[in-house]
Formats: structure tokens, sequence, C-alpha cells
């Protein structure tokens, strides 16, 4: 089973079809990029403040 290569979480074989880079790796899951996102919400958040 394909995994996260930032979190090593599990992923399914759909999900590394469709986010895989070209070499097949995965930088983030499902987790990894919703964290990502919400630190990039709070950053800009406190940049506007």
């Amino acid at each position: 089973m394909p995994t996260c290569d930032h979190c090593d979480a599990h992923v399914s074989e759909r999900f590394a079809r469709v986010f895989a880079d070209e070499n097949g790796k995965i930088r983030a899951c499902v987790s990894c990029s919703a964290n990502a996102g919400i630190e990039q919400a709070a950053r800009e958040r406190t940049r506007s403040v």
C-alpha cells in the first residue's frame, strides 16, 4: 500500500494515482495537505492584523 513521504501514513491506490509525482512520490497526504493549508491560512491572517 502506498504511503505519504512526509508522515508515512497509508494512502489509497487511487490517491497515489492522482497525487503522486512523476517518480511515484507522494509529497503530502490529505492530513499533511490540510495541515499545510491551516498553517498557511494562519500565517496570512497574522500578516493582515
